[in-house]
């Protein structure tokens, strides 16, 4: 087994110039939604791999280019690791304590937009190689980078990349684009995503909008009419009405239960931290909770959008609406299969004319909590962070971990740099400096174990 004392001392060693780089790519903007610097991002990608001696290819797609990585290493095994240099929009920009594509330290955190969703973690995969080729001048075993653009808009175009690229993507394992710990420290293993169908409702019942007192009692309603149309998928009882949409629902597994039993209490968190005062359906907390979070499919309005919403009143009667509605699925749903469903139930209910935007989507996947694989991931960890990971079989996000797992059949893993105070998503997000050395040098553990 490898001494990391050297390996341990260039990271602690180098870590400003690691931080100086990952700033330099959180300042370039790449906000997929907006199609906002992906291109330029890209290319910054490529050339810090390159730079890593990497053979880079720049792959184009329907959107946003995929790049891809690949250096030869000492054993004939190989590891792909999963990352997207794409970020969310950082709106709203009033409520950021510095402005969100300057990276900026302040009290042992980098606040940056992507800083942990997902540019930390890629660039704590490129400075775990290079502790490693400084301390043994060549890589442990044969790595791979893929590195889309598209993950913050449900990967459109990766599906479709990954099929006709399954040969250059060939690998024995994954590791996923995050990872790190929880609300106490303790590291966690994530094995599964839930699936997700993001579509847009919209009603469109004249040409403009109208007077109120005129047309209110004879002309129709595109609010009304939406609103109509979106009171018929979900009941007070939250079951979701359509049709069908329940019978491709797989139960977790036995072994699910028992992990997910083994798991923290998150109900009295959830409480603070959300400012809720009860769950759906009578659920109180313990493993019912959890497993509802995670096994059940939604249906949730995520937007609406109708007439007129300034300060003040104004009257008039909305020619247009529309929602946005997002659907996660669990094991074995399909985008495709929600969409047809969601098509019949409208046209049966008398809302033909609602028309159905899809937005993007992905099955749901998760790799075998048993898998050696995971297994030795799960207690690598314990050296960086005096305890083997906690598992987790499935979480309730969504991601484009389905074809890696049944098209290049790679069993998946998480490891990285995230803390449960990143504020992903959010204004303010961050990083720990002291996570991004742990996540570091917890892959540096991995390659080494992997590559033996």
């Amino acid at each position: 087994m490898t001494n990391f004392s050297q390996i341990d001392a260039y990271l602690e060693a180098h870590l400003d110039e690691s931080i100086a780089e990952l700033s330099k790519l959180c300042a370039q903007p790449s906000v997929a939604a907006q199609n906002w610097g992906l291109n330029e991002c890209a290319a910054l990608v490529a050339q810090m791999l390159t730079a890593r001696g990497f053979h880079v290819e720049i792959d184009p797609t329907g959107g946003a280019p995929v790049v891809f990585g690949e250096r030869k290493g000492r054993s004939n095994k190989t590891l792909l690791f999963y990352n997207h240099y794409d970020v969310q929009p950082a709106e709203p920009l009033e409520l950021w304590d510095s402005p969100p594509f300057e990276p900026t330290l302040r009290d042992g955190k980098l606040y940056a937009r992507g800083v942990n969703d997902d540019k930390g973690h890629l660039v704590s995969r490129f400075f775990a190689l290079d502790a490693i080729l400084a301390a043994q001048n060549e890589l442990p075993c044969n790595i791979k980078f893929v590195v889309e653009g598209e993950e913050e808009i449900s990967s459109i175009h990766l599906k479709e990349y990954v099929h006709s690229h399954a040969a250059k993507l060939a690998a024995d394992a994954c590791v996923w684009e995050g990872g790190g710990v929880d609300h106490r420290e303790m590291p966690m293993q994530a094995l599964g995503l839930r699936g997700i169908c993001y579509v847009e409702l919209s009603a469109e019942c004249a040409k403009v909008d109208t007077h109120s007192g005129m047309g209110g009692s004879i002309f129709p309603n595109a609010a009304w009419r939406l609103v109509w149309a979106l009171n018929t998928l979900k009941g007070p009882d939250e079951r979701i009405l359509i049709p069908g949409f329940y019978d491709p629902v797989k139960p977790p597994s036995p072994r699910e239960v028992e992990l997910m039993a083994a798991l923290p209490e998150t109900s009295q968190e959830y409480r603070k931290h959300f400012g809720i005062d009860h769950f759906l359906k009578g659920l109180t907390g313990g493993v019912e909770l959890r497993l509802a979070e995670v096994y059940e499919p939604t249906c949730t309005i995520c937007g609406l959008t109708s007439g007129y919403q300034g300060p003040g009143s104004k009257t008039i009667l909305p020619a247009r609406a529309s929602a946005k509605v997002d659907f996660r699925l669990v094991p074995d749903q399909t985008p495709d299969q929600v969409l047809r469903q969601l098509r019949a139930h409208l046209d049966a209910q008398g809302f033909s004319d609602i028309q159905i935007n899809f937005l993007g989507g992905e099955p749901p996947a998760r790799t075998d909590p048993d898998d050696p694989f995971v297994q030795m991931v799960v207690e690598s960890a314990r050296e960086v962070y005096g305890q083997p990971m906690q598992i987790i079989p499935m979480i309730g996000g969504s991601g484009p971990n389905h074809p890696f797992i049944e098209v290049l059949h790679l069993p998946i893993v998480s490891a990285g740099v995230g803390h449960s105070g990143a504020s992903v998503h959010a204004p303010n997000e961050n990083m720990r400096l002291d996570m991004y050395l742990k996540g570091t040098k917890h892959i540096t553990r991995i390659l080494d174990v992997f590559s033996a």
